[in-house]
């Protein structure tokens, strides 16, 4: 069992003084490299190099009783303490993972972070330790963020937010809540740069081998989009167009690989899924270059060569013709810009007849008015992962092999 140096923890006689202090709350079956990166982020920025002991930083693992928590990698990790004031510390930070329909959150934990939000603790939601924010009745209409894996389940159960999975990580009052996975780095270097400032965010970035946090607002990788087909040939054809996406396979060695001949996958491919395989693989291609040119710094040369386009100008074309507008606009405008672009391609195909936008060639500041889709017949305001979903993602995901 893990005890994370509890036994280390000594400062030095001259320790400066403490400017931030986490009490991490880990639910059974949490996600390692969630607590972990924030972990190892405020072990690092709390002393000098990495000899980690907590001077500008302190941290603890509290839970109901001192029994052993299980990851869902299997590993167990100690509490230090059971619940107790939790106006010590800055933020209270909740780590979920694995969940299934008869997840149920002790009720102490539920009580302390009341507490927590009575005291006015920020509390973090980090990967499904959102839904215990939520079964505590702390998320009613406020901003929930979510993997687009957990999209579903939270749709499911609280119906009473405002779902978010096309952000890393939202604030929305006291209450933070992160999509979880590698955007939980981001986030304890938020929390870091916010309390001890950007040298020491970063300083812990460089030593973990990372270059820079990713923006609260940065767009989550897209989903897989295979999820909800039934076929298994086709949900593994699928799985091979997006794990080769700068090296698009040939068709017929993908049907060799799914156990079909060229003829037969290309016909149960697009009765299930609509649109021919090389179809598909264009589709996927654009979207993952429009997100690449809104994440990253890589040229457009670049993105569109890991995009799996022979050349430029190839991107360039097939890019102009799906959203209206060329990659330089995105790279120029960032994230928003890409939203904005996935509005106006959806509106476009949820349209009876697909119109010239009369807008086409606005600049970006005009096109969000300009080209939201109307909402469902209720009247109700469409969630907004849809914005980073294009519509042939729009499905259930889960693991399909």
């Amino acid at each position: 069992m893990a005890e994370f140096g509890h036994h280390r923890g000594l400062p030095s006689a001259k320790a400066p003084r403490r400017q931030l202090s986490v009490g991490f709350v880990l639910l059974p079956n949490f996600t390692l490299i969630a607590f972990s990166a924030i972990m190892d982020l405020l072990r690092l920025a709390a002393d000098e190099g990495d000899r980690s002991r907590p001077e500008r930083c302190s941290w603890s693992v509290l839970a109901p009783d001192l029994s052993p928590i299980a990851a869902s990698c299997g590993l167990q990790v100690l509490p230090w303490e059971t619940f107790d004031r939790p106006e010590r510390f800055d933020y209270i930070v909740v780590v979920g993972g694995l969940i299934d329909r008869g997840t149920t959150y002790h009720p102490k934990t539920l009580d302390f972070l009341r507490q927590a939000a009575a005291k006015g603790v920020s509390i973090a939601g980090v990967c499904t330790g959102s839904f215990a924010l939520a079964e505590a009745q702390l998320m009613r209409g406020r901003k929930c963020c979510v993997s687009w894996y957990h999209l579903p389940d939270l749709i499911d159960r609280y119906g009473d937010m405002v779902p978010v999975a096309d952000q890393l990580f939202v604030e929305d009052g006291p209450f933070i809540t992160c999509a979880g996975g590698l955007a939980a780095l981001d986030l304890g270097a938020w929390m870091v740069e916010r309390h001890l400032g950007p040298g020491r965010a970063q300083k812990s970035l460089h030593i973990m081998v990372t270059d820079k946090a990713r923006p609260a607002a940065g767009a989550q990788p897209q989903p897989p989009s295979a999820g909800a087909v039934d076929d298994t040939r086709v949900r593994r054809a699928m799985l091979l167009i997006e794990q080769n996406l700068s090296t698009p396979q040939k068709v017929d060695d993908i049907a060799h690989t799914v156990g079909l001949s060229k003829r037969q996958l290309e016909r149960v491919f697009r009765k299930v899924v609509g649109k021919s395989i090389q179809e598909f693989s264009r589709d996927l291609r654009v979207f993952y270059g429009l997100w690449l040119l809104a994440n990253s710094d890589k040229t457009i040369t670049i993105v569109a060569t890991e995009s799996g386009f022979s050349d430029i100008s190839h991107f360039n074309r097939l890019f102009r013709a799906t959203f209206g507008c060329a990659p330089s606009v995105i790279r120029r405008e960032g994230p928003e810009a890409m939203k904005a672009l996935i509005r106006r391609w959806q509106a476009t195909q949820t349209s009876p007849v697909p119109a010239k936008l009369a807008t086409m060639d606005a600049p970006l500041p005009e096109w969000t008015a300009a080209i939201d889709p109307p909402g469902p017949a209720s009247g109700a305001s469409r969630p907004e992962a849809d914005l980073a979903t294009p519509g042939f993602l729009q499905r259930e995901r889960r693991p399909y092999i």
